[in-house]
């Protein structure tokens, strides 16, 4: 039984997994994150989408567009389109370990340079990982629903 535990301790070290996790936390924390990303968007706050994105994230937009985080982050740097409304609502998070994946409705309305008017409602996925004591978002599509 020794072996047993000590094998269970080593190998939880080895994964960088000391500790399990509370699943009721890493629901708030996931939801509290991707609530502070869309106030991103709003705010054209670069520096907190590139502190809650994976390295290599990649968006699929409602077009079939695929863009990755520095085209996402210089999107929101120059505010172009300028974000009025940018928020998710209606989510459900499925817990993986070390991964999540969160569906749920976008609701967007923005303005463009030109002063041309988008809005819309969007389902999207976004699948999350757990990666240096932290969650962040490594992808994300979206569909845009009929109106």
């Amino acid at each position: 039984m020794m072996l047993e535990t000590m094998f269970a301790m080593a190998l939880a070290m080895a994964s960088g997994t000391t500790q399990a996790r509370d699943a009721a936390e890493d629901e708030r924390e996931i939801l509290r994150v991707e609530a502070e990303l869309c106030r991103a968007f709003e705010a054209g706050d670069a520096a907190t989408l590139r502190s809650h994105l994976e390295p290599t994230f990649t968006l699929v937009d409602s077009r079939g567009t695929v863009t990755d985080l520095a085209q996402n982050v210089a999107e929101v740097a120059r505010r172009e389109p300028v974000y009025e409304v940018f928020r998710n609502h209606g989510q459900t998070i499925r817990l993986y370990g070390d991964a999540a994946v969160v569906t749920g409705i976008t609701s967007i309305r923005s303005r463009a340079g030109d002063g041309e008017v988008f809005e819309g409602e969007f389902r999207f996925t976004d699948t999350w990982v757990y990666r240096r004591g932290a969650w962040k978002m490594a992808a994300s599509h979206a569909s845009r629903l009929p109106r």
